[in-house]
């Protein structure tokens, strides 16, 4: 049996442990400085332990003697946790969208003896895996454009949208630098630029550049590929009004100033849906050809256990690489890039399949 320390207890850290400790395969300890949030969770496989993170010598005995870490913390304690996973003799895995994290994460992970895996969630994550594997497919890669979006199904304000996931994060993607190829060189471009509307499965969206979607794949198709870029999907208008808050009343200086007014004001919701689209252009044999993935991942609004669709495939992300590096189907020490993740193994896990459970769109406009 796997023994995993599990960081944080919230929405994502608990829907983690309780499908890790399900299987019977994982003892999970889940490790959080509230012990509120700890006593939601119960059940065979899991135990809890107050810790405060910030506390580095506590937090690191508490790690000691377990096989891996699974990070479900805010993006900062991303680093601590991998130094501290490190120095533990611990594997370590992730859910970090920050781009500066990621790269310390890979600095830490040079001639470790174990396992180190970031960015394991949705985006980046299983976006990256995706993208990834349409692209083996083309002789020429041209174009490789990745989409998603976490959004609330009855958006009812004016910036149509619900507080489905991690604040800090959101913020973060939206103030920060976002990498990008074009003519096959690798740039930063702006947040929140590159506007472009598009429809999907008969609704109309939005999409605008945001920081930290592709992962690695800058890297691993450089000298690939024509063009490479992420966007954030959202309703129509959103972007303009996140651009008046952040440039025209310059919350992007004062950042908690903005995160307060939104976790005051905006009312989270678990009634979500997640987009996933992915379109991929090259030459294959000679012809100008194009691959789409799309999918729409709806909430499980079971009375039981109800999750939101970004708890499900967050999880579902994470869960899917730790099972997959468990079975032996990943490296087993130094740094793990998403796409060294095999889509269809991928596809074909126990938590994988939650992407598979979702409804394909067959029509895109």
């Amino acid at each position: 049996m796997m023994k995993i320390a599990l960081l944080g207890a919230g929405h994502i850290g608990q829907t983690i442990a309780r499908l890790l400790s399900a299987t019977g395969d994982y003892a999970v300890t889940v490790m959080d400085q509230s012990a509120d949030a700890l006593l939601r969770l119960d059940g065979p496989g899991i135990t809890t332990h107050v810790v405060d993170s910030d506390d580095a010598p506590a937090l690191l005995s508490a790690l000691r003697g377990h096989d891996a870490v699974v990070n479900a913390l805010p993006y900062h304690l991303a680093t601590t946790a991998a130094t501290l996973a490190r120095e533990a003799g611990c594997h370590y895995f992730d859910l970090t969208e920050d781009v500066a994290a990621t790269r310390e994460i890979k600095r830490l992970a040079e001639g470790a003896k174990t396992a180190f895996m970031p960015q394991c969630g949705l985006a980046p994550g299983f976006i990256g895996i995706v993208a990834h594997h349409l692209a083996q497919g083309f002789d020429t890669l041209h174009d490789v454009k990745m989409r998603v979006g976490a959004l609330p199904a009855f958006p009812t304000n004016a910036l149509k949208y619900n507080l489905t996931w991690s604040v800090d994060g959101l913020i973060n993607e939206y103030c920060h630098p976002c990498e990008a190829i074009r003519d096959g060189q690798n740039i930063e471009v702006l947040p929140l630029e590159g506007l472009e509307h598009f429809s999907l499965d008969g609704t109309e969206y939005e999409a605008f550049n945001t920081s930290g979607g592709l992962g690695t794949l800058c890297e691993t198709l450089a000298g690939r590929v024509r063009t490479l870029d992420y966007k954030s999907v959202r309703y129509p208008g959103h972007q303009a009004l996140m651009k008046m808050l952040l440039e025209d009343l310059q919350l992007r200086d004062d950042q908690q100033t903005l995160k307060d007014l939104m976790r005051r004001s905006i009312p989270g919701t678990m009634q979500d849906v997640v987009l996933v689209f992915v379109t991929v252009s090259g030459l294959r044999k000679g012809s100008l050809v194009q691959e789409v993935f799309a999918r729409k991942i709806f909430a499980d609004r079971s009375d039981s256990n109800p999750l939101s669709a970004i708890q499900i495939t967050t999880a579902a992300g994470i869960c899917a690489a730790v099972d997959l590096f468990r079975e032996g189907r990943l490296p087993q020490q130094g740094f793990i890039r998403q796409e060294q993740v095999a889509l269809p193994d991928f596809l074909a896990n126990r938590f994988g399949k939650a992407y598979q459970q979702s409804r394909q769109v067959e029509s895109v406009g």
